[in-house]
């Protein structure tokens, strides 16, 4: 078989698994974001956290399986964005970290419940924000040498305008997500269930808004080299978005539509990613104009066939398992959380 029919392969298989990552870990970062906002007694703090309590630590593997899969099938693309952004990386992890063991202690810890409530924002947020603004710098381009090293500035030299413009719009497609998700799984009728679901409408149209700025951004100011042959799939994509979005709004706006507007939701951010997959193709780190070194492509990036081959057998075998896993889960703790 062609190596390059591999390369391709695990270029978009990389994309499946953070498009599966922004969906199912999108929606439990977004309700800790959300989770002083929305919630207003102990109750109501302990609805929220029982919402994502079977489901956060399965939901991170789709995370560390694409690190994982980068590592393995283009190591140099994974060598110079975790080197690149070895603060911005520490940060998102610490801020993992620092969530997981707040969600385990406030259980036991009741005399510093208030410090572990704010552990599990901060936590959320920091990857929540930080992700976007990750994505943003791989496809506008940062500056490399020739050997593909990083050049620029640690962790500031990763701040523009453009990251910062698509760190906020990840951070609102959380947020959306994780209204829509604790308005499916809070009480009803509850004052906890009414916040989250008139929340999630504004936050779904601020969406809208910013990937209108983001798209407008890339074309007049980035102007970056695309794949012409995927011109009409990022059509397909981006049009796809904008109506899964309209779609979570109309289910938003009917009652008792609550599963109907998180699934249109979930459906909106696989569109996200599978854009950005299709708008930076075949580039899986993009060089920008200072950079005296060339894009890190799949081509250039790919590990050798037989890896790839092995890959792909384990990851047949694997997958299906990861998905069982999911769907058990997901139906054990299916319906509302009691109060």
């Amino acid at each position: 078989m062609d190596a390059t029919i591999f390369q391709v392969l695990w270029y978009f298989l990389i994309f499946v698994l953070i498009a599966g990552y922004f969906v199912l870990d999108g929606f439990d970062l977004g309700a800790g974001v959300l989770y002083p906002v929305l919630a207003k007694n102990e109750s109501e703090r302990s609805v929220i956290r029982r919402s994502i309590g079977p489901v956060w630590d399965g939901n991170e593997v789709w995370l560390l399986t694409a690190g994982g899969a980068l590592f393995a099938a283009f190591a140099p693309a994974y060598a110079t964005t975790f080197s690149g952004f070895y603060l911005a990386v520490m940060l998102v992890l610490f801020g993992l970290i620092v969530r997981a063991v707040s969600l385990e202690f406030r259980a036991h810890d009741p005399a510093w419940a208030r410090l572990w409530d704010v552990c599990f924002t901060v936590g959320s947020l920091l990857p929540a924000l930080l992700l976007g603004v990750a994505v943003g710098n791989i496809f506008a381009g940062i500056p490399m040498d020739a050997a593909g090293n990083y050049a620029g500035v640690p962790l500031l030299g990763l701040i523009t305008p453009f990251t910062l413009l698509t760190g906020v719009l990840g951070l609102v497609m959380f947020l959306a997500a994780g209204a829509s998700w604790i308005a499916l799984k809070a009480p009803k009728p509850s004052a906890l269930q009414e916040r989250a679901a008139k929340l999630r409408m504004p936050l779904q149209v601020a969406a809208l808004v910013l990937f209108a700025v983001v798209t407008a951004y890339v074309f007049l100011v980035l102007k970056p080299e695309m794949a012409a042959a995927l011109g009409a799939v990022r059509v397909v994509f981006a049009v796809a978005f904008v109506v899964a979005v309209a779609a979570a709004l109309f289910f938003g706006v009917k009652k008792g539509c609550d599963l109907g507007s998180f699934i249109a939701q979930s459906a909106a951010a696989v569109c996200l990613v599978a854009l950005l997959a299709t708008s930076m193709f075949p580039n899986l780190v993009a060089a920008s104009a200072a950079s005296a070194g060339p894009a890190i492509t799949l081509m250039s990036a790919a590990a050798g066939e037989t890896t790839l081959l092995w890959m792909t057998i384990f990851t047949v075998i694997g997958l299906p398992l990861v998905l069982l896993y999911h769907v058990i889960i997901y139906r054990t703790f299916r319906g509302r959380v009691e109060a």
